[in-house]
């Protein structure tokens, strides 16, 4: 009889720990070559790429990998918390060839109407209404007043959303991809909201996304359209919150970054851009599953088995070096954005956003600072994202 060792047993990456120093597990994780067991949530096991190119493999390997999930969604329980991730939906996400085709030119259609002097235009309305809220105050929650308020108020405003509705809409988001108990409930509600607005434009389109995505020429029924938009605004919330927090902090911490929050937008720029390959705001994901038993970078998977890409992980050992004073762009491509035929396809309007909404907020308080130090935050805990709790700020008060 053997017994199962500490190396051999697949690694928790959802609590607290985790959260608390990824790149330590990721470390760890490369013991086991360039697929690694892991552990999504108690009890749910997959395994994850760590490795830079063999996560490329697997993201532009479409005859050996499915993205459709119903197989192994069978293998866990109905209130698995993975599940409003994970389990399958009929949306880009999680269809292959001519069906992932459909969907994903709604989506990318979509977004295509996006013009972006529009967008940046209304990105620079809402962070100025933010920053008037607590510019006088002297302090400031840049997580939960600025940086996860400002895709929602954008949000809302291309896709129709009732104002109302707004504080539904991103706690459905952030419930889901924080992947608790609580998962679930948060993402029917953000479906509830979804659905009660597609419902409202088949009686009468108007000029948003939402309607755009009723009547496009692909004719997808109601259920089709409700998993689209869902899946738009959770790529469009989460990941851009998260951006804007961690590119924040990295102003704040870094020293090359020093004297510099005056903006220009190639500060912003750089920021970010360091962020998408140290600390990517989605850090895992792109759940691919096996069409049959292969043997993939020297380990053997089983047909179904949950495989998930380490975008931070992977990113690691391609990233361009940061350890010295000059500031440098990315010398290649990162996988933040994922790759293949599923990479993201709000790439452009995410990035327009982040930079806008940095920049508005540095021009506006140039002072800002950290009201905590860096070693004492806290990251949300959760297997698919990095982000800040909170990022506490303060700067010289403005009179009203």
């Amino acid at each position: 009889m053997t017994t199962e060792t500490t190396e051999t047993r697949p690694t928790p990456i959802y609590g607290p720990v985790f959260a608390a120093d990824p790149q330590l597990v990721y470390d760890r994780l490369r013991r086991h070559g360039a697929v690694a067991p892991v552990e999504m949530a108690p009890g749910v096991e997959a395994l994850l790429v760590t490795d830079y190119q063999a996560a490329l493999d697997l993201l532009r390997d479409t005859d050996t990998f499915s993205k459709d999930s119903r197989a192994w969604q069978r293998t866990v329980a109905p209130d698995n918390p993975l599940l409003p991730v994970l389990g399958y939906r009929p949306t880009a996400l999680f269809s292959d060839g001519e069906v992932h085709a459909r969907y994903r030119a709604v989506i990318t259609d979509g977004l295509a109407l996006l013009e972006p002097h529009r967008l940046q235009r209304r990105v620079a309305e809402v962070a100025h209404q933010l920053i008037d809220r607590f510019e006088a105050a002297g302090t400031a929650d840049l997580i939960a007043q600025y940086a996860r308020q400002l895709p929602a108020f954008v949000l809302t405003t291309w896709f129709g959303v009732p104002e109302e509705h707004s504080a539904r809409l991103v706690a459905g988001i952030a419930g889901m991809i924080e992947s608790t108990e609580k998962a679930v409930v948060a993402y029917a509600d953000l479906v509830a909201v979804v659905t009660a607005m597609v419902a409202e434009r088949r009686e009468r389109p108007r000029h948003d996304l939402a309607s755009w995505f009723v009547t496009h020429p692909a004719e997808l029924d109601d259920e089709e359209v409700i998993r689209q938009i869902t899946l738009t605004m959770i790529a469009g919330h989460e990941p851009t919150t998260n951006l804007i927090g961690n590119a924040l902090l990295r102003l704040f911490t870094d020293a090359r970054y020093a004297g510099s929050l005056i903006g220009g937008a190639m500060t912003a720029y750089q920021a970010i851009d360091e962020v998408l390959w140290h600390e990517p705001p989605l850090a895992n994901l792109s759940a691919h599953y096996p069409r049959y038993d292969i043997t993939f970078h020297g380990r053997e998977i089983p047909a179904g088995t949950l495989v998930l890409v380490s975008y931070a992980a992977a990113n690691s050992q391609a990233a361009p070096p940061t350890d010295g004073t000059e500031l440098r762009s990315g010398e290649s491509a990162h996988l933040a954005w994922a790759a293949g035929p599923h990479a993201c396809p709000a790439r452009d309007p995410a990035l327009l956003i982040a930079i806008t909404a940095i920049e508005q907020l540095t021009s506006r308080l140039s002072d800002l600072e950290l009201a905590t130090p860096a070693e004492d935050l806290l990251w949300r805990p959760g297997p698919f994202h990095r982000a800040l709790v909170h990022l506490p700020v303060r700067f010289a008060p403005v009179a009203g």
